[in-house]
């Protein structure tokens, strides 16, 4: 049977449940020749009759009831889910999946949600780490997390963290045989830890400002990761120079097992966001992943 014909369908159980024309009409809302003409068609199309007709009641025919009794429990299936789809609209439920860095999820994302989500026990939560720009409609994320310059235009944003930034730093065994930079440019002659750019592939030019003036650097060095962590540990080593957010080395600079340098070659920039298509259809539970992650101390 064609698609277009279930309407009749749940026309004839209506009747069949009701076993009245009139009360069926008066269930459905819709004109009592409406369902007359229907069950008369799907009979029709069927070759059977299905309902038996007197100037008082209606009753099944044998066909009838097995058609009822096939089709009540499926429909009775079919608004439950329906039901249960429906309550994603008032009820935080479901599942929110979101791209970024390492270093977002470790300074901002984790922090912020791990406690609330406790109280959300029927919300799930996928983080999908990658340290390179993802396409969140193409790749069947709900959201993203990336720095403020990178964000398109077509996209909302919503600030989830503070301004931070990259710093230079080295152990201070690896500067006892060598001088500490004192412009970016001098970098091109140390061993610096270079960092792979993931998707891409390339190696990242390290990036400094100073008085408006903005400078590039590709380093070279005997080592390259692709996460910050092992770059930490490289430097920590004596191995080289590492540029690397100043979160992960704050503690290392405060006891003396690295020493930054170039920091007034290092200013702070927009710190993350969280984006997603403006398009989208907040339903309760990314609604209390975006609550949970707004910036409120700006």
């Amino acid at each position: 049977m064609a698609r277009e014909n279930f309407n009749e369908l749940l026309l004839f159980l209506a009747v069949a449940e009701e076993r009245s024309f009139t009360r069926a009409a008066a269930k459905l809302g819709v004109a009592q020749s409406t369902l007359s003409y229907a069950v008369k068609e799907l009979e029709a199309r069927m070759g059977l009759r299905l309902l038996t007709r007197t100037t008082r009641s209606v009753a099944t025919t044998e066909a009838g009831e097995r058609l009822r009794q096939s089709l009540a429990p499926r429909i009775s299936e079919i608004e439950a889910d329906i039901a249960a789809l429906m309550a994603y609209r008032d009820k935080p439920a479901g599942t929110v999946k979101i791209t970024l860095s390492n270093h977002a999820m470790e300074s901002v994302v984790w922090p912020k949600l791990a406690p609330v989500l406790g109280e959300y026990p029927d919300i799930k939560l996928e983080l999908s780490v990658d340290n390179s720009f993802r396409n969140i409609v193409e790749d069947g994320f709900d959201a993203g997390v990336r720095l403020g310059e990178s964000l398109e235009k077509d996209m909302v944003a919503v600030r989830i963290g503070p301004d931070w930034r990259l710093v230079a730093v080295a152990s201070p065994d690896y500067f006892e045989t060598r001088a500490v930079p004192t412009t970016p440019q001098e970098l091109m002659h140390h061993n610096c830890i270079n960092r792979r750019l993931d998707r891409v592939g390339g190696l990242y030019a390290w990036e400094f400002e100073k008085n408006n003036e903005e400078v590039r650097v590709r380093v070279e060095g005997q080592f390259t990761f692709n996460t910050d962590r092992e770059m930490v540990h490289a430097a920590l080593q004596g191995y080289g120079i590492a540029f690397v957010p100043e979160s992960y080395v704050e503690t290392h600079i405060a006891d003396g097992r690295l020493q930054l340098f170039l920091e007034d070659w290092t200013p702070k920039f927009a710190g993350y966001y969280l984006y997603y298509p403006s398009r989208r259809q907040n339903l309760p539970a990314f609604s209390v992943i975006v609550d949970a992650l707004r910036e409120r101390n700006l």
